[in-house]
C-alpha cells in the first residue's frame, strides 16, 4: 500500500525538523549537484554516511524508520551495479584489466570502477531523500515555498493537495477489494479496479478543487496561519552542509 511517512513529533521538534525546509532543500540539492561532477568512489560514500548519521543523530529519525525508507533504493542501487558490471563497455576493451571470465562474459576492474562509482551515488541519493523525506513536513515545506521562495499559492498548495491524496489510492484499492469480496468475487486483482479507482479518484479531486476554491486560493493577498522564518539554525546547517561537501571533494 503507498503510504506518506508518519513523522513523530520528536522528528519534527528535532534540529533538522526545525530547519526550514527550503534550506534542506537546498542543501541536497546541492550535495546531489555535486556528486554528478565527480566519478570517485569516496565523496558519495562519505556524504551518504553523513546524511543517515545526521538522521539519526539531529532528526531522531528511528534506524528502523530509516532502514525502511532506503531498502527499496538500495536494492535500486545493487540492481545499478549488478547490469552495469556485465553490460559495462569496458568488458569490450581488451587493453582493460580481466577479473573474471564466465563462460562468454568477461569482467574488468573498470568496469566494476565505474559501476560501483555509479552505485554509491545512487546509494547516497537515496540517503539524503530519505533523511529529507522523514524529518520535513510536507505542509511545512509548502508554506516554505511559497513565503521563503516566492512560490505561486496556487502551485504549491495544488501540488500539496496532490501529494496528500496519493495514499488515498491504496486505501481505495482496500475498499474494492473488500467490496468484490462481499459481492462473491475475487478480492486479488483485477481490470475493473482500475475503473473503479479512476472514478473515485476524479471523485476526491472534484472535492478538493471544491475546497480549494471556497478558500479562494490564488486570488487576492492571503494571510497565514504558519510562519516560516530563517533563524541561526539554518545558517549554521547551511555551512556545516558546506563543509560537508568541501570534505567530501578533499578525500575525492
Amino acid at each position: 500500500m503507498i503510504a506518506r511517512p508518519t513523522l513523530r513529533d520528536a522528528q519534527l521538534e528535532s534540529v533538522l525538523g526545525l530547519v526550514s525546509p527550503l534550506t534542506k532543500l537546498a542543501i541536497a540539492i546541492g550535495w546531489l549537484l555535486g556528486l554528478a561532477f565527480t566519478t570517485q568512489h569516496a565523496p558519495p560514500l562519505f556524504i551518504a554516511v553523513v546524511a543517515l548519521a545526521s538522521g539519526v543523530v539531529l532528526g531522531r529519525i528511528p534506524v528502523p524508520s530509516l532502514v525502511r525508507a532506503i531498502l527499496p533504493l538500495w536494492v535500486v542501487a545493487t540492481v545499478v551495479v549488478v547490469s552495469n558490471i556485465v553490460f559495462g563497455a569496458a568488458n569490450t576493451d581488451p587493453a582493460a584489466t580481466e577479473l573474471a571470465r564466465i563462460g562468454p562474459l568477461r569482467v574488468t576492474s573498470e568496469a566494476v570502477a565505474t559501476a560501483t562509482a555509479l552505485g554509491l551515488r545512487v546509494v547516497a541519493i537515496a540517503s539524503v531523500g530519505a533523511v529529507f523525506a522523514l524529518t520535513t513536513d510536507s505542509t511545512r515545506l509548502a508554506d516554505s515555498l511559497v513565503q521563503q521562495a516566492g512560490l505561486s499559492p496556487r502551485f504549491a498548495y495544488g501540488a500539496l493537495a496532490a501529494y496528500q491524496a496519493v495514499p488515498r489510492f491504496g486505501e481505495d484499492l482496500t475498499t474494492l477489494r473488500q467490496a468484490r469480496r462481499l459481492r462473491g468475487l475475487r478480492g486479488g486483482w483485477h481490470p475493473r479496479l482500475l475503473v473503479g479507482l479512476l472514478v473515485l479518484a476524479i471523485r476526491h479531486g472534484d472535492r478538493v478543487a471544491l475546497g480549494m476554491d471556497a478558500r479562494a486560493f490564488g486570488f487576492g493577498p492571503r494571510t497565514r496561519y504558519r510562519e516560516v522564518r530563517w533563524g541561526p539554525l539554518d545558517l549554521a546547517v547551511g555551512v556545516g552542509a558546506c563543509l560537508v561537501l568541501a570534505a567530501a571533494f578533499g578525500l575525492g
